[in-house]
């Protein structure tokens, strides 16, 4: 006869089976959270998509802003919000992708490059509004850049270089050292193996830094107010020293309007133009992420 073995069933007691318990509930806490959050998103998206409808028109992109809701337009925001980011990228990435290089691969091991970095930390949390100040004082009053598309995108270089400059850092570090020693072996110099092996082997972790803080840039209010970027032009800003305006700021004009039908639908129809073109600008730097970590 052949007897058969019963399975052995292992149950956990004890602090074990509490910190069991504790895990399966945080993993519903988290995941409840999570639905909240995408819950409360879409019925934002909804609405604004519903205000925005009557005035999605390509009108509404060719017109400047009028006191006539039916009549004003983003064609002087859309252009400024244009032309500062991209002085705000074609300053801040360069700058800071030197300075993680600097920081990862050159600078001696001290306490002083210690205090650095983690000042650098401490920058990514200072709130928008200090940055503005800060750009008033120096490049719109020290500088005399006045309230210009430069003295913006100086100011907004200052606030997302330590977010690039983090992501970089770590991007950097995840390069596998053999990477760098190989090419140290074969005879190449220390500048040699960042340029052609160490930088495009970090080049999708530092793009995903760039996304974030091009998002944040992007969408920034306070610290371009702060400067003196202006609620109403009525021309189009291309030179760097032009006054200038940006979306979002010209969305917070139409939204602190008086009770307005009109203008909030203006507001609705801003929101999801910018939306949208942060979402453009994701695709491109994720297709350029994609790209590199292939080859």
């Amino acid at each position: 006869m052949s007897s058969e073995v019963s399975p052995t069933v292992l149950q956990a007691t004890g602090s074990v089976a509490r910190r069991q318990k504790l895990s399966r509930l945080s993993r519903w806490v988290l995941l409840i959270a999570t639905l909240i959050g995408l819950v409360v998103l879409v019925v934002l998206a909804i609405e604004n998509i519903r205000e925005a409808i009557p005035r999605l028109n390509w009108d509404f992109f060719i017109n400047y802003p009028s006191r006539k809701a039916a009549e004003a337009g983003l064609r002087s925001s859309l252009f400024g919000w244009i032309w500062v980011v991209i002085y705000t990228v074609a300053l801040s990435v360069p700058i800071a992708v030197g300075t993680a290089v600097w920081l990862e691969e050159f600078a001696p091991r001290s306490r002083f490059i210690t205090l650095l970095r983690l000042n650098i930390s401490n920058l990514a949390g200072v709130p928008s509004i200090i940055y503005g100040i800060l750009g008033l004082t120096v490049f719109v009053r020290i500088f005399g850049l006045g309230p210009s598309m430069l003295a913006g995108a100086f100011t907004l270089v200052l606030m997302i270089l330590p977010m690039i400059v983090i992501a970089s850092v770590e991007a950097i570090r995840q390069v596998p050292p053999s990477i760098r020693d190989g090419a140290l072996a074969l005879g190449a110099t220390r500048w040699q193996a960042v340029w052609h092996h160490i930088l495009p082997a970090s080049i999708p972790g530092v793009m995903t830094g760039t996304i974030l803080a091009i998002a944040r840039a992007a969408g920034e209010t306070a610290a371009l107010i702060m400067i003196g970027a202006f609620t109403f032009i009525a021309f189009d800003s291309i030179n760097p020293m032009d006054s200038f305006t940006t979306v979002p700021i010209q969305i917070y004009n139409w939204t602190i309007r008086p009770v307005n039908q009109g203008f909030q639908h203006n507001a609705s129809a801003g929101i999801i133009v910018l939306v949208a073109a942060v979402i453009v600008f994701n695709i491109i730097a994720l297709f350029v992420r994609e790209r590199f970590r292939r080859s």
